[in-house]
């Protein structure tokens, strides 16, 4: 599969730039998958606006691998997004499957997701720990060969490597990689990515997401210009694929919608960049970063099940659980941010996400 056997209308999604949740996980008290909750959240995801999901990522827990749950839960996002309504009617999405693993494992996983009609593949190389340039670029490239190619520079708090920009310049001269997610929370390595992919002249081909879940706004408002050949080349993230939208969705749209506009604008206005500092305090709650993100996924199961989507907040790992305090600091960051939270919006449409 080619960027060229992407739908034009999904491939115009991401390359307009969306809001695409990284699917959460739904479970019941004994850790196996609810159905009808991970549907419902499929749903609720779509009502909200995203355009389209992310699944099979870290958010989605990397060990649904273990315990056979890969291909069955990329089915049920798949069958789901195609069998919903959402609200202002159907919709273009562009639908990203997540890879790990060495290369025989993400080749193989690349095949289930191409098999279920994923447009991108989100390519995790945590499981690559230790390997060279060569190794980690010959392995991408034969990744790339199965399914277009969406890169991830994940952040080594929660198991990713650091990928320096020359790594990123021959990831980008693959000409199956139409996106990267850049994820590593860190400012000098977000700009090795981007210098990357300028360098390798694929500005065009790919689309660049944040997934700085700690810097949002200012990455989706910020133009970042470097020098080619003597000339300027100016480049903008266009969207998010981030962990933070899996929840407070409806308006995490609302916002990159805000932000596009005043992309559009030329400027942009003191109170949304305001909202920076503040969605960045309102992620250090949901991602527990006073415990070095330890509760980061059960922090989002918290959020959702609060607002009666999630039964409760468990995750595969039984020690993967809120820590001590951050239950009051998301009590604390919803109730001074009232308007980057959608608990009315999520009350008014849970019953028909759950039938």
């Amino acid at each position: 599969m080619r960027i060229s056997d992407i739908p034009a209308d999904s491939l115009a999604v991401l390359r307009r730039g969306a809001a695409i949740p990284a699917h959460l996980l739904a479970l019941d008290a004994n850790r196996k998958l609810d159905e009808r909750r991970q549907r419902a959240m499929t749903r609720y995801y779509l009502d909200a606006g995203s355009g389209g999901v992310a699944v099979g990522v870290h958010s989605t827990q990397f060990a649904i691998r273990d315990v056979g749950l890969y291909e069955p839960v990329l089915r049920l996002a798949m069958d789901t997004a195609r069998d919903w309504t959402p609200i202002g009617g159907k919709r273009p999405l562009f639908m990203i499957a997540g890879l790990a693993g060495k290369t025989q494992q993400a080749m193989k996983e690349a095949g289930v997701a191409r098999g279920l009609g994923y447009h991108g593949a989100l390519m995790s190389l945590a499981a690559m720990k230790g390997a060279s340039e060569d190794e980690l670029v010959a392995h991408c490239r034969e990744v790339a060969n199965v399914m277009p190619l969406v890169g991830f520079y994940l952040q080594p708090a929660v198991g990713g490597i650091h990928l320096p920009m020359t790594f990123w310049k021959r990831f980008a001269e693959i000409d199956n990689v139409v996106a990267i997610k850049m994820a590593p929370f860190h400012r000098y390595r977000t700009l090795d990515v981007i210098r990357g992919v300028v360098a390798a002249r694929a500005e065009e081909r790919i689309t660049l997401y944040t997934g700085n879940d700690d810097h949002i706004v200012l990455d989706l408002l910020s133009p970042f210009t470097f020098m080619r050949d003597g000339q300027p080349v100016t480049v903008r993230i266009k969207g998010g694929l981030l962990g933070h939208w899996s929840v407070w969705t409806q308006s995490a749209v609302q916002l990159l919608q805000r932000i596009h506009a005043a992309v559009q604008a030329g400027s942009a206005p003191m109170d949304l960049l305001a909202l920076d500092a503040q969605v960045t305090d309102c992620n250090a709650a949901l991602f527990d970063v006073a415990h070095d993100f330890h509760g980061c996924i059960a922090g989002c199961h918290e959020v959702l099940r609060r607002q009666g989507l999630l039964q409760g907040t468990w995750c595969l790992d039984p020690a993967e659980v809120l820590s001590k305090g951050q239950a009051e600091e998301l009590e604390r960051v919803m109730r001074d941010y009232p308007h980057l939270v959608d608990t009315a919006f999520v009350a008014a449409n849970k019953e028909r996400w759950l039938a």
